[in-house]
């Protein structure tokens, strides 16, 4: 089964499950599936950091009991973004403690320390890649019941009985699951085209996070990966609108974003992922500096991204100097 194309009349209570990933999908999967599978098992190459999170915020649910509606919901966003951005930081400057809260709030968890050692302690620092957070503890929990098990190895083979693993034993299932192979596409697969040629993408660099050299008139979301990819959004949306209106006051025809000098190459994603690393070189790069750099920070790209002289990093034409037929297309 592929989560992507799930069958909605797919039965496997009472079935042998193996679930292949260790993401976010399959952190997902695997305690859903365990109420009314007989077993479901979960086969990872690696570990991946995995974090115990309340399922409820009992601060917010204190806070919404006693102030306005509108006032709760500003404190609480401003609490949130300060909590994932302050983790964020911690995780980068400070691996160390970080591994060894991580590794502390999963075995508490689960209870048994060697099985935290050997399925839930990455090789690589916390955020080299994205951590996933398991609501109440409910993957562990059901770990710690019996109706889960997690697996280190490589896989070998498919057999009739299920999977037949590197180290010889086989994993008994009645159903696989494929929660992983994720494969990254630029803007959903549309390649630009300006003045009848085709840009190519990794050439190009990426403008406040939400415009593109090369390109007029385009406009993107890329959001945050340590954070909610809506806050990201929420910026950028407001940024095109400021960049209309920019347009309208001085009569432009198309702007395009353009570096006043040359910019060092960085991948726009910062991560380390498998998923990252093989679809990375397809994307626009990311630059050295501001504004052409994708911070991973949001109070710093909500001071700055909507300020600042936002003509003085855009190449712009006029409406008369517009030619008769000229295009801007974007192919799928």
């Amino acid at each position: 089964m592929h989560p992507q194309f799930w069958p909605e009349d797919l039965d496997y209570r009472d079935k042998r499950v193996v679930v292949v990933g260790s993401g976010a999908t399959a952190v997902t999967l695997v305690p859903s599936m365990a109420e009314d599978a007989a077993r479901v098992t979960m086969l990872q190459r690696s570990p991946t950091w995995i974090s115990p999170v309340p399922g409820r915020d009992r601060i917010a649910d204190g806070i919404r009991a006693v102030l306005p509606a509108d006032l709760a919901h500003r404190l609480l966003r401003a609490k949130n973004i300060a909590f994932t951005t302050g983790f964020y930081q911690f995780c980068r400057r400070w691996p160390k403690a970080a591994s060894k809260l991580l590794t502390r709030l999963s075995t508490r968890a689960l209870k048994d320390p060697e099985a935290v050692d050997e399925h839930f302690t990455p090789s690589y620092r916390p955020w080299d890649q994205r951590l996933c957070a398991v609501p109440d503890a409910d993957l562990f929990r059901a770990i710690r019941g019996g109706r889960a098990e997690v697996v280190t190895d490589h896989i070998e083979s498919f057999v009739p009985e299920g999977i037949r693993l590197r180290s010889g034993r086989v994993l008994e299932a009645d159903v696989v699951v494929t929660a992983t192979g994720l494969r990254l596409l630029a803007f959903g697969g549309i390649t630009p085209h300006v003045d009848g040629r085709a840009v190519e993408l990794s050439e190009q660099f990426v403008w406040r996070g939400a415009m593109l050299t090369g390109v007029p008139n385009f406009a993107m979301c890329i959001g945050y990966t340590n954070a909610s990819w809506t806050l990201r959004a929420d910026l950028s949306s407001r940024l095109v609108c400021k960049v209309l209106q920019l347009m309208d006051r001085q009569g432009y025809a198309a702007v395009v974003p353009a570096p006043d000098r040359k910019l060092a190459e960085r991948p726009l994603l910062d991560l380390d992922s498998g998923y990252v690393r093989r679809s990375i070189d397809a994307f626009p790069r990311q630059g050295d500096r501001w504004p052409w750099r994708m911070r991973q920070n949001y109070p710093l790209d909500a001071m700055a991204t909507l300020r600042g002289d936002l003509a003085g990093d855009l190449s712009v034409t006029p409406r008369s100097a517009v030619r008769s037929g000229s295009t801007v297309e974007a192919a799928g």
